[in-house]
């Protein structure tokens, strides 16, 4: 049931549109589509291993507006699934989880498995949490995982958000490759954060910037001072190589197709084509994108030679981040982005606007 004290007036329907809604609603309009129908079946049985879908998943779920003025938009159980193959669940400790669909006994599973299982500062690939027999398809597994957001949502604010990724990003496949692991899909899609030190509260997991009961928007703490941890996800074109064992791979799918040497039919280095990829990330979400990030193509332009053997290895490149990260004055990390498409006049407002408020931030923390 809806708390109708918390809704602002706009969210209350005339009685026309209300009984348009109701009409609507009665057709079906709000109805699960077929991907949420099979997450609603397999429900029963994630409840009973403690996982709990949201109430638009239980198999008595009627919609909470029916019958009354309140716009389907303010309901959370309006919301539909974005992903067919990805679910998110509460589980049984309130944590928030992420569910995904995968083919049982896939290699995804096994490797991902394989990574949980290191434990080390280093490891920013993301943990398993449980593997369930899929009880709608005796061929799949269910992949429990954190709830994590997009890396970049919301979005880097100043430089020292960027060098703090970017850190991370080379840790973790330094640390991956060091355990003979390939990820084979790094793509700005594949690169997610636990994003909870931003907002303490929490948010929706589908509509991220809004409460969970959706009503009101969300302001996310920054990053300066609430850091946050990234994580490699997807592993299902990873490769694990045996000790001593070649890299070489062959497979040209993936999400970025601008890795010069993929190929179906002709081997290439495995390792060699992650740093390509990472370099790539880098160039096109962050130096293209961004303000005051330059300094990173010295670290980008080694990254993506077009000759694999001239690419440094994951650990080269990490030694080579810190001596660049060193070289940038402590000031500088503070420095806002601000987008490239920013017109001049608005890009020097908007500097201003955050010194003033840097300004202020640091005098806050000297008071307390």
């Amino acid at each position: 049931m809806v708390d109708t004290s918390k809704l602002p007036s706009y969210a209350f329907l005339s009685p026309e549109t209300a009984q348009r809604q109701e009409e609507r609603t009665r057709k079906g309009g709000y109805k699960l589509i077929p991907s949420e129908v099979k997450w609603r079946e397999r429900q029963p049985d994630l409840h009973r291993r403690g996982y709990t879908l949201r109430r638009r998943y239980h198999k008595d779920w009627e919609p909470s507006w029916q019958g009354t003025n309140i716009d389907a938009d303010f309901c959370e159980d309006s919301i539909l699934l974005m992903k067919a193959q990805v679910i998110d669940a509460t589980r049984a400790d309130g944590t928030l989880v992420a569910i995904k669909s995968i083919p049982a006994g896939s290699r995804e599973v096994e490797i991902a498995q394989f990574l949980t299982s290191l434990r080390h500062p280093e490891n920013h690939c993301v943990p398993v949490l449980d593997v369930i027999p899929d009880s709608l398809y005796p061929g799949r597994s269910l992949l429990v995982m954190p709830y994590l957001r997009p890396f970049n949502d919301p979005e880097l604010a100043i430089v020292g958000d960027v060098i703090d990724f970017v850190s991370q990003m080379l840790e973790g496949l330094a640390f991956m490759h060091a355990n003979n692991v390939v990820h084979r899909d790094i793509a700005a899609l594949n690169v997610m954060m636990d994003g909870s030190p931003l907002y303490p509260r929490g948010h929706h997991p589908v509509h991220r910037s809004y409460s969970l009961d959706i009503i009101n928007e969300v302001k996310p703490l920054p990053r300066a001072d609430n850091p946050v941890r990234y994580y490699y996800i997807d592993f299902g074109l990873s490769e694990r190589f045996s000790p001593g064992a070649s890299s070489l791979v062959v497979g040209d799918v993936g999400r970025d197709a601008e890795v010069p040497e993929l190929s179906s039919t002709v081997p290439y280095d495995g390792y060699k084509a992650d740093i390509y990829a990472l370099g790539n990330l880098f160039y096109k979400e962050l130096v293209q994108n961004h303000n005051n990030v330059d300094f990173l193509m010295e670290l980008i332009e080694p990254m993506k030679q077009r000759e694999p053997a001239a690419r440094p290895s994951a650990h080269k490149l990490v030694s080579n981040f810190k001596e660049i990260r060193d070289r940038q004055s402590p000031s500088s990390y503070r420095w806002r982005l601000g987008s490239k498409s920013e017109p001049a006049y608005e890009r020097m407002f908007n500097d201003t606007v955050a010194v003033a408020r840097e300004g202020l931030s640091q005098l806050r923390r000297l008071v307390k």
